[in-house]
């Protein structure tokens, strides 16, 4: 299995080569057990997102990476491409900014109760 920051490195240089932009990495792991991060970029055009899209695969193959799916390649405003631990969405702006991915998948981590800290408290207090 390929090691999960190869890989972002690999999506992240892939994208930042194509010229990208706004990329944002968010680590999902608290909230799906599925994938670990969600990779969102904007591209200017159908033909520099489908660009995009082929450069983060190969680049990913090229590291040892396995690409599992690809979704939306015809359509050219919006490409989900599956990495397994990796999900790297390539949108055009007034998609990205109608679907805002970010809000979905930019949650905090979850606080513990305080009661569950109080019983895991060596001193008991």
């Amino acid at each position: 299995m390929i090691d999960l920051k190869k890989l972002q490195k690999a999506a992240l240089a892939a994208l930042e080569d194509i010229k990208a932009r706004d990329i944002e990495v968010l680590d999902v792991t608290h909230l799906t057990s599925m994938f670990d991060r969600v990779i969102i970029a904007s591209a200017d055009s159908a033909r520099q997102l489908k660009a995009l899209a082929n450069q983060v695969r190969e680049r990913a193959k090229a590291v040892g990476g396995q690409v599992y799916g690809v979704e939306g390649e015809d359509g050219g405003d919006w490409v989900l491409i599956d990495l397994g631990d990796i999900v790297v969405h390539i949108m055009q702006p007034a998609v990205r900014s109608h679907y805002n991915l970010e809000e979905l998948w930019d949650q905090p981590k979850p606080r513990r109760a305080r009661k569950q800290r109080e019983k895991k408290s060596p001193s008991g207090r």
